[in-house]
């Protein structure tokens, strides 16, 4: 990938301010390693398990958007795409869309997917997040995967405005 893809691509870490540790999430997935990218990138996968699609050209630097599959064609979190690797890996920024010009609240997600067989282990790292981010803690307390756009354990910060949740749960 050209270096001036992604160049001007600047996160949280990028601004000199305090970042949390990484939070990273593996799960096992009975599915090949293509059914589990094709989860992440395709319409209709993404829309069956978010109650949003997910909607990019899918190449470094182009803009990515987590978009509410209501009909209303609101976004809730977008970013860039950083690096793509299919089926392997995919990293991109994340932010709430109205703080997308602020680096201070964009964090970067990444996706690493490993074939173990016919089934896949897929690891997500969410980093670069503000410091003390609420929901964070919150994540996996009750043995149940967290979702950063998961209103059950979602908490407003600097960069949450407090209705966040209250927008998703009525998605």
């Amino acid at each position: 990938m050209p270096a001036n893809e992604t160049a001007d691509i600047h996160t949280r870490a990028s601004t000199g301010q305090a970042c949390t540790p990484d939070f990273v999430y593996t799960i096992f997935i009975k599915a090949d390693v293509e059914a589990v990218w094709n989860g992440l990138i395709d319409r209709d996968l993404t829309k069956a398990y978010w109650g949003h699609y997910n909607e990019s050209d899918w190449k470094p630097g182009s803009r990515w958007a987590h978009v509410r599959s209501d009909g209303s064609g609101e976004i809730d979190i977008c970013g860039r795409l950083v690096a793509i690797e299919p089926p392997h890996t995919m990293i991109w920024t994340w932010s709430l869309e109205r703080e997308a010009d602020n680096p201070a609240c964009i964090s970067r997600v990444t996706y690493e997917l490993t074939p173990l067989g016919p089934d896949t282990k897929l690891t997500v790292t969410h980093s670069e997040l503000e410091p003390d981010p609420g929901w964070i803690m919150e994540c996996g307390k009750d043995g149940q995967p967290c979702s950063a756009t998961s209103s059950h354990y979602w908490k407003p910060g600097p960069c949450c405005p407090r209705n966040y949740g209250k927008n998703l749960a009525s998605a």
